[in-house]
């Protein structure tokens, strides 16, 4: 969302008294039943750059707490992240791609809707992964992608929107406050449970590496999560699991299954009204919706 719709959310919550507070400490009093009413907990995914340039100053102005759940893999690579940059340019584009095969693209795809740009996502990451292409030579693709597509990469990678804060970033963000939290290393949940606890472990110790703080709180890369997560997530000494759930936590909620709202640009104000009332949490679902 734009930095002036997440400034007129901040103010929503202080016009309307709600009790913003940290992760740790909301959690805590959850379950000690003595949560204040009214009670939020601000939460950002992945660490993209504009979380630093962006929504950290605002949040800085309202004096809020923010939990970041960092996937660390990109934070030491100077480079824009693989399937997002590529979803850029198709979108971009806006027209009909003729095919490449070089680029792995075996049929014309029409770029302006966003079922053919999904397409195309999907056909460029099968692309990468059965080349078993790693970051860099990821990205050389994306280059020669921004090529076909007559994209300057260059001026787009130097705006840094689709790179992740870098160690630096990282270190001040937690030196000022922000709470770094765990998001696997490489955004991704393994079915295999020693890649699941490798991509956990890898990604604890970066963030120890980057900030000097211990993480125990997670969060499921794009919300993806089975049943049998848990127990791993447990034996990992993972006090807390953040979900894409709808819903608002409670002492009977499963912490390492914790609901929350998902905001965004599309979100209508009433619709944000109706989830800080608590309303929205009653009202009745269209399972067709």
């Amino acid at each position: 969302m734009s930095p002036a719709a997440f400034e007129s959310r901040l103010e929503m919550l202080r016009s309307g008294g709600y009790s913003v507070l940290p992760l740790e400490e909301a959690l805590g009093k959850l379950k000690a039943h003595t949560l204040p009413p009214r009670s939020v907990v601000l939460t950002f995914d992945d660490g993209l750059y504009n979380f630093y340039s962006r929504a950290f100053p605002i949040l800085q102005k309202f004096g809020y707490p923010a939990t970041l759940y960092l996937t660390t893999y990109y934070c030491y690579r100077d480079l824009p992240i693989f399937p997002l940059i590529c979803r850029y340019m198709f979108w971009k584009y806006g027209a009909v791609m003729k095919p490449t095969a070089a680029l792995g693209f075996n049929n014309p795809i029409d770029l302006s809707t966003p079922s053919g740009q999904h397409l195309a996502c999907t056909e460029i990451n099968t692309y990468a992964s059965v080349k078993h292409l790693n970051a860099d030579q990821k990205n050389e693709l994306a280059r020669r992608l921004a090529e076909y597509l007559n994209l300057d990469f260059d001026k787009l990678v130097s705006k840094r929107l689709f790179q992740l804060v870098n160690p630096k970033e990282v270190k001040e963000l937690s030196e000022k406050g922000v709470d770094i939290q765990l998001h696997t290393h490489r955004h991704r949940t393994p079915l295999d449970r020693s890649l699941f606890e490798r991509e956990i472990t890898e990604n604890r110790s970066k963030i120890a590496e980057l900030t000097g703080k211990a993480a125990h709180h997670f969060c499921y890369p794009s919300g993806t999560y089975r049943m049998e997560n848990l127990p791993w997530l447990s034996e990992l000494g993972i006090s807390s699991a953040t979900t894409c759930d709808s819903g608002l936590a409670n002492v009977e909620t499963n912490p390492l299954l914790i609901p929350r709202f998902l905001d965004y640009m599309d979100v209508s104000v009433i619709e944000f009204e109706s989830w800080l009332t608590g309303v929205d949490a009653f009202l009745p679902r269209n399972p067709f919706s």
